[in-house]
């Protein structure tokens, strides 16, 4: 009887555990079903990821155009009217090897106390590439195309030409520029604005005034572009620290092109920054530029009125020292920042003065310095909207011309280089609806020449910019 018993124990206790047993079974083959279905998620994922990073890769070898890295503040300011540009995984393969274009155009509407046609610069041999105020009444100004990108892993090119109102092209810039170099160097070769100083690499559309200060417009014809190589270097440090140096063939004012060969303009840069807390930075630096020049010519008026031509052959140097000091709150420049920026210039011109090279042409030693500076401050006092003023001004220094010395000649007959002390005060409100234009008021007090009646001038200036654009200096 008791084996009847055990044997019902056991079938009870099969029963019991049978259903437990299903259910396990069921959980395995749910788990193993859930495990496939993930390894399968899994996979396509992989595959996805491995398509997008064969994209980036072949997209990172197409040639972007150069781009300029701004430094902190100077990353939230002003616009440049001009876009920033395209990331490489966000163009499509078909414009993945044209080049960056952008096109800047401006104008303005001018008035003036007086003509603009006899403005001139006193005390100075002009180089005919002064600006000026410019003529009355509605201006086309200068627009400026570019097109950049990289050639390859080593080098990037780029091109800028100025479009003037009067029809004429010309090329500004166009250059190649490395890469690849290590160390922190950098090189440049083509034709570039000069790296001294501040100002002179800035392009027009990006200047804060309407016009260049009158220092850069009586030493170096409103803008020097040199026409050879740079090479930069950027140590490795917490402060900005850079050198630079530049040979060119000289060709540009105060220099000419000479029918040698060798080096005709050198040009010795350095500059330092650095951040003062969260809210300020700053930069300084100092440029030395040594130029030569064969018979450059001018256009000046004997003691008579009558026309003559003069020419100077020698030797010209220049120190240049330059500053800008950058404030924002908390480094957010988007709705306050002030910037200060000066720069001051001496050069120093030795050798050789001819007085009317196609008719008398007499020849003495000479030997000239002045100096001229500039200081200017820009406060954007909300968003989009921005005031300025800046006082710039020149000096003659010490003039020895050995034909007026040996009494050959008069001061009469040399009327441009008279010892004078032009300056300017100007005034400006721009407003900038977007990142792509701006609108500006500037209204100056011009005493730039020689006979000392004050210039009453008015401005008003657009710029328009489209396309694609790098971001410009500090």
């Amino acid at each position: 009887m008791s084996g009847y018993h055990s044997i019902a124990a056991l079938c009870a206790l099969g029963l019991t555990l049978l259903p437990i047993t299903t259910e396990a079974a069921d959980d395995a083959t749910a788990l193993r079903a859930e495990l496939q279905s993930l390894q399968a998620q899994y996979a396509a994922r992989v595959e996805a990821l491995e398509a997008r990073i064969t994209r980036l890769e072949a997209a990172s070898t197409a040639p972007t155009a150069p781009t300029e890295t701004p430094a902190d503040i100077s990353s939230a300011a002003p616009p440049d009217l001009a876009p920033a540009l395209p990331s490489s995984d966000s163009r499509s393969a078909t414009t993945a090897f044209n080049p960056a274009i952008s096109l800047v155009i401006g104008g303005s509407y001018h008035t003036a106390s007086r003509g603009p046609e006899d403005w001139q610069v006193a005390g100075f041999m002009p180089s005919g590439g002064e600006v000026g105020p410019g003529a009355r009444g509605f201006n086309l100004g200068e627009s400026e195309l570019t097109l950049g990108a990289n050639v390859d892993p080593y080098f990037s090119a780029m091109l800028t030409a100025a479009i003037s109102g009067e029809n004429e092209i010309e090329v500004e810039e166009a250059f190649v520029r490395t890469l690849a170099l290590p160390a922190g160097l950098n090189a440049k070769a083509g034709r570039f604005f000069s790296g001294f100083g501040y100002l002179n690499e800035v392009h027009a559309h990006a200047w804060d005034f309407a016009e260049q200060p009158l220092v850069y417009q009586a030493f170096f014809g409103n803008q020097m572009a040199q026409e050879g190589l740079q090479l930069k270097w950027i140590a490795p440090a917490d402060l900005l620290i850079e050198f630079g140096i530049e040979a060119g063939n000289g060709s540009a004012f105060p220099g000419t092109r000479r029918n040698r060969s060798g080096l005709d303009a050198t040009t010795l840069f350095a500059h330092v920054g650095g951040d003062i807390g969260v809210s300020t930075s700053w930069r300084a630096g100092v440029s030395w530029l040594d130029q030569r020049a064969d018979e450059r010519v001018y256009e000046d008026v004997n003691a008579l009125g009558d026309p003559v031509a003069n020419a100077f052959s020698g030797k010209a140097r220049t120190w240049v020292a330059d500053a800008v000091l950058k404030w924002a709150p908390d480094g957010n420049a988007a709705q306050r920042q002030l910037k200060l920026q000066g720069e001051y210039m001496r050069r120093e011109e030795q050798g050789e003065l001819a007085y009317d090279i196609d008719g008398s042409g007499l020849a003495g030693a000479y030997r000239g310095t002045g100096s001229g500076w500039y200081l200017q401050g820009v406060y954007q006092f909300r968003p989009r909207w921005r005031v300025g003023a800046r006082y710039d001004a020149l000096n003659t220094g010490t003039t020895r011309i050995a034909l007026i010395d040996d009494g050959v000649l008069g001061a009469g007959d040399f009327p441009l280089l008279r010892a004078a002390d032009p300056d300017r005060v100007s005034v400006m409100l721009d407003w900038n609806p977007s990142e792509f234009s701006r609108l500006r008021a500037q209204y100056a007090w011009d005493d730039a020449r020689a006979e000392g009646v004050r210039d009453r001038q008015f401005t008003l200036q657009y710029l328009f910019g489209i396309g694609a654009h790098g971001a410009h200096k500090y």
